[in-house]
């Protein structure tokens, strides 16, 4: 049975509860249908961002076999000198 890894990161993995768990891939599904599987909501809110094997992605993106799926609030800088 293929696999797929999801991942939260910073706030969305303390507000569900999780960082990384591991569930079996289904031909045909997409991000977004991760995202509203794992985390119950009917969509992603939209400052939530997203990443297929660590490049950004649309939610609409489709997920293969094996893929890292990721999502994030949005990231900030850090500071720079003067």
């Amino acid at each position: 049975m293929p696999l797929i890894t999801l991942k939260l990161f910073a706030s969305l993995a303390e507000t569900h509860g999780w960082r990384e768990r591991q569930r079996a891939w289904v031909a045909g599904i997409r991000v977004i249908d991760l995202w509203c599987a794992e985390t119950g909501q009917s969509g992603l809110p939209a400052r939530v961002l997203c990443a297929r094997n660590m490049d950004y992605c649309p939610p609409e993106t489709p997920v293969t076999p094996g893929d890292e799926i990721a999502f994030f609030p949005p990231v900030t800088g850090g500071a720079h000198a003067c």
